[in-house]
């Protein structure tokens, strides 16, 4: 059987989608946010930091490297 390769543009952001069907895509595709030792709410603050410092040309390395070990248990 041929397989067949095309291209697709799509013109979706992730605002348009609410954070449960986020969370659960992840948790479909076998990926886990560690819950247990950070909100929700305080991986959004961090997510929140990290892009306003990187906006404002200021080191957001310290709070990348939390999201990394909150997210997925490793320390860079």
């Amino acid at each position: 059987m041929p397989t067949v390769y095309t291209e697709v543009e799509v013109d979706v952001s992730l605002a348009d989608f609410d954070d449960d069907d986020l969370i659960e895509e992840l948790e479909n595709r076998g990926l886990d946010l560690n819950t247990q030792l950070i909100s929700g709410d305080e991986m959004r603050e961090l997510v929140t930091q990290v892009w306003a410092r990187r906006r404002q040309g200021q080191d957001y390395q310290r709070e990348l490297d939390q999201l990394i070990w909150y997210g997925i248990g490793k320390i860079v």
